[in-house]
């Protein structure tokens, strides 16, 4: 396993250009004796290949398959050039690791990089760096905290077995965001630690994105491996963080308490022992202490006897120290404490007694607890910064212009409108329960009155819906009762009013019923409403003139709720081109940017911004000039897409008369008149499993052939392809129990789903057969990854054939996975068609989840990797005489289309408001230019290079 220390670390270099850096690692890795000469080579052939330029000012230089021979010995040398390399494309290089690797262990170096190339300007500090030890330490990234606190506890779960407990515990970590899906079949695979006392202990590195701890404790008595189990920790490990919690839990042994964890009947009890972030469900107050001798036995004898005289249970800890809370009543703990002068003593008392012996408390300490003291000198909070490590992130200056990921075409300029989730400061304690009480009520009935006015100014009966929904929430009388009785243990209103909320929120999580769980949203979002009104905090104002909405990242509810003609465009922090908000952004016609950047968060609301769709270009407060450039283009494509609407049912051919078939997605069958109506020349994909999500239960045969009608009828001959139920693991339905997967995206879905349950495939089948009465019907099988898969669908299909014969009957599969791609070749001789679906295509070939955090980003459909693919699967239809279509986001994309069409795809088929634009993009081509272009995006490297190579056209 590759490891960085500084002994590999040469500080100071300098080189020319890239090859005389190159040069210079050769020498290094056969001078240190891990490589044999001719090294070079091999890195000069990876470049080649394409640049090994990381990101963040590093390149991870490393040979090619061919020279693995010529290394001796794993290992890797770094280069650190103050001056800078050019890399090529504009790419300066400050750190250059040079890699010497029998196989592909430098993936297990980026891995140990990724977070700190999630640093800003770290390039910049690689390049002021002055010793090996601090170059080293900007590469590990910041240290991480264990993450545990009280939502990370599980008391009395219910479980069956090991194996059950196992999960729960890895769902805890998967919950806080510490673990990938997975982690759990991960932990299976480890053999459990015996600590005594009942405790097991599990522990692993793989998935883990922050290190973290979950504890879960049976609902009854359970024995593994023949000893007692009262309670099982996993550990989500990463570095040393877990340090200081082993050797808490060790000395806990040691004393013989373990048994104290597995009879726990409070969280906070297992956290204090742990020394886990307590549940701010009880108040507390910090002060510092400033007696000279620090808290010795007469000041903490005084302590002890003023806790006792109070009733309720008072405990009191040092504020970033290593221990946990202890009682304030007891002498021996407070003194095991070894709290010193100047250090923040935190005490944390029950509701009941909390507003009368803290106060006390303090007091008692700023008197200095029966002994003189001098008053803390003022520090000086203004911390000096190192430059080699510490970076500070700033708004994007005026004139700036930043790259980011093109989610949905256009040119939009406006002011920015910034959205992130406000902080709200406010008491635990309250008044009295009668002026708390009175405040949450006043708040409450404003927000009903807002939200009344947002549901009579809605156009939209979905908006409206989602909003009535929200005042139902407002009125629940068990999330009333709940806050009530808060409130008369003496909570402040908003105290009391986000604790319910919260766990209401969670519980609804928890369901295994998505549709239900997506309630925690709303929750949340009336939640914060109620609060904004309890603070006094308003929500910032949206401008009178077309905004662009600048958000952390944008979830498909938040962008439907949108009013296009407000909103220019939409700029996100985070995010990638194939996330759903991203889908929904474009089916409204909003040009959108996303995985900008926390920076473009600290932007001024006011901000002129200039959003280029198209290019994936921000402009901050652009100059006179290039506002104008910009909305001379904006207007152009405005004059192109009315254009394109005029000739919108004129068929796509291009310029020397290859014709492209441009189909539409649709949901459901109010969708095919407006398709139609766009220029379809018919549908691409209909998504079946929207009919049975809009059921309670399974819609019966009558109803599904009454809707397949419908859509047939409204296409008035033109060919339906119809994608047979498509639910499962991510997209379970409420009235079919799917057990939770750990990875739904690897699960039981599509094909593998109905396949198990096959009187409801052949429910569908023989509604859509009955339904096509000798009109052209096309369906095709989600997620195919095996012939076998492909055969079961067909021998169904043709069995029932036999029953109710249709005159036009095509067959074919989704090319999702890549193994249907790269079985494409003996697929096609059976099937009568593929349509890539070009979203899960690229999801599965790149291993990124589309809605990932920080890699969706990197989901590009024109990745080089996936159009491989899409050549493989186009190769092997056409060598039979079959066709193939795309019906992913990637076929409306305009810089998609020319390689797509280049490739030979024979149909695009995207949404209705994209059929215009995509048919006037074919016709604005030449077939020979576009085979050769798309030659030439399958020899590049990266998603960028294709697109570079398109706009050259």
């Amino acid at each position: 396993m590759l490891e960085l220390t500084i002994e590999q670390i040469s500080m100071g270099q300098t080189a020319v250009d890239k090859s005389a850096a190159l040069q210079l690692l050769a020498d290094k890795l056969v001078a240190d004796g891990l490589v044999a000469d001719g090294y070079l080579s091999g890195l000069q052939a990876r470049e080649a290949q394409g640049s090994t330029f990381l990101g963040q000012g590093i390149a991870i230089p490393h040979g090619t398959p061919e020279t693995r021979d010529l290394v001796f010995t794993t290992g890797v040398r770094l280069l650190q050039f103050p001056e800078g390399v050019d890399w090529g494309d504009g790419q300066k290089v400050y750190l250059a690791i040079g890699i010497a690797a029998k196989s592909d262990e430098h993936l297990r170096l980026l891995q140990l990089l990724t977070r700190a190339l999630g640093e800003t300007d770290l390039g910049e500090a690689l390049r002021r760096a002055s010793s090996a030890e601090a170059l080293l330490k900007l590469l590990q990234g910041a240290p991480q905290e264990l993450a545990l606190d009280a939502q990370m506890i599980g008391l009395g779960v219910s479980a069956d077995d090991f194996e059950e407990l196992v999960w729960r515990g890895a769902r805890l970590l998967r919950q806080a965001d510490c673990v990938s899906n997975g982690f759990a079949a991960v932990l299976q695979q480890v053999d459990a630690l015996p600590l005594g006392d009942g405790l097991w202990w599990l522990h692993s590195e793989q998935t883990v994105k922050r290190p973290g701890l979950a504890f879960v404790t049976p609902d009854k008595p359970m024995r593994y491996l023949g000893q007692p189990l009262s309670g099982l920790f996993c550990l989500a490990s990463l570095g040393e963080a877990h340090q200081a919690l082993l050797e808490r839990l060790c000395a806990l042994l040691i004393e013989g308490r373990g048994h104290e964890l597995g009879r726990a009947t409070s969280r906070r009890a297992v956290l204090e022992v742990l020394g886990g972030e307590l549940p701010a469900d009880w108040p507390s107050a910090r002060i510092p202490l400033a007696n000279a001798h620090g808290l010795h036995a007469r000041p903490a004898k005084i302590l002890a006897q003023l806790a006792k005289s109070f009733e309720g249970e008072v405990r009191v800890r040092i504020v970033d120290g290593q221990e946990s809370a202890v009682s304030a009543k007891s002498l021996s703990k407070l003194l095991s404490l070894g709290a010193r002068r100047g250090q923040v003593l935190e005490f944390i008392a029950e509701p009941g007694i909390a507003s009368d012996a803290l106060p006390a408390l303090l007091a008692a300490v700023a008197e200095g607890l029966g002994e003189e003291v001098e008053p803390l000198p003022i520090i000086n909070e203004t911390a000096t910064v190192v430059a080699d490590i510490a970076t500070v992130i700033t708004a994007p200056a005026a004139g700036s212009v930043i790259q980011a990921i093109p989610a949905a075409p256009g040119i939009a300029i406006g002011p920015a409108h910034i959205q992130v989730l406000q902080t709200f400061d406010y008491p635990m304690r309250g008044e009295s329960s009668v002026v708390e009480r009175e405040r949450l009520h006043q708040a409450v009935a404003q927000v009903r009155l807002d939200i009344e006015g947002l549901i009579e100014r809605s156009q939209s009966k979905a908006i409206r819906e989602i909003f009535i929904t929200h005042q139902e929430m407002l009125d629940d009388p068990e999330l009333t009762d709940e806050v009530e009785k808060r409130l008369k243990q003496g909570e402040s209103a908003e105290a009391a009013w986000m604790s319910v909320i919260e766990a209401a929120a969670q519980q609804q999580e928890s369901l295994q019923d998505a549709l239900l769980a997506e309630r925690a949203a709303d929750l949340r979002d009336i939640g914060r409403r109620v609060l904004a009104q309890l603070c006094g905090v308003e929500t910032p104002a949206e401008p009178d003139q077309p905004y662009v909405l600048v958000m952390d990242e944008v979830g498909p509810s938040d962008v439907a709720r949108l009013d296009p003609a407000r909103v220019a465009g939409i700029l996100t922090a985070r995010g990638g081109a194939t996330a759903h908000s991203a889908i929904v952004a474009r089916a409204l016609g909003i040009p959108a940017l996303v995985g900008a950047g926390e920076a473009v968060l600290l932007l001024a609301s006011g901000t002129s911004l200039l959003i280029d769709g198209q290019r994936g270009r921000l402009h901050v407060s652009p100059d006179a000039d290039a506002v104008q450039r910009a909305t001379q283009e904006r207007d152009s494509r405005e004059l192109r897409l009315l254009a394109a609407s005029a000739q919108r049912h004129e068929a796509a051919v291009t310029l020397d008369g290859h014709a492209v078939e441009v189909f539409a997605n649709i949901g459901e069958s109010k969708g095919v008149a407006n398709a139609v109506e766009q220029g379809a020349e018919g549908i691409g994909l209909l998504r079946t499993e929207l009919i049975f999500m809009a059921h309670s239960q399974a819609p019966d045969e009558a109803t599904q052939e009454a809707e397949y009608r419908r859509v047939l009828d409204g296409l008035a001959g033109r060919p339906l392809v119809v994608r047979t139920l498509d639910v499962g693991g991510d997209k379970p339905l409420p009235y079919w129990p799917i057990e939770k997967e750990e990875n739904p995206f690897l699960g039981v879905r599509g094909i593998r789903l109905t396949l198990q349950r096959p009187k409801v495939m052949e429910s569908q089948l023989r509604a859509l057969l009955r339904s096509a009465d000798n009109r052209p019907l096309r369906i095709m099988f989600p997620m195919v990854g095996s012939v076998a898969e492909w055969r079961a669908a067909r021998d169904m299909t043709e069995r029932l054939r036999l029953e109710i014969p249709v005159a036009d009957l095509q067959l074919g599969i989704m090319i999702e996975v890549p193994s249907a791609a790269l079985l494409a070749p003996v697929l096609a001789k059976e099937v009568d068609f593929f349509s890539v679906g070009t979203n899960d295509l690229t999801q599965y070939t790149l291993a990124i989840d589309r809605g990932h955090p920080t890699l969706s980003a990197q989901a590009d459909g024109l990745h080089p990797a996936v159009l491989q693919l899409i050549d493989i699967t186009v190769r092997a239809a056409h060598a039979h005489g079959k066709w193939v279509g795309v019906c992913g986001e990637l076929a409306a994309d305009p810089l998609a289309v020319p390689v797509l069409v280049g490739l030979g795809v024979d149909e695009l088929s995207v949404s209705a408001r994209s059929i215009p634009e995509v048919k006037a993009r074919v016709r604005e081509l030449s077939m020979d230019r576009l085979q050769t272009l798309a030659t030439q995006a399958l020899s590049v490297g990266s998603p960028e290079e294709v697109r570079a190579l398109v706009e050259a056209l």
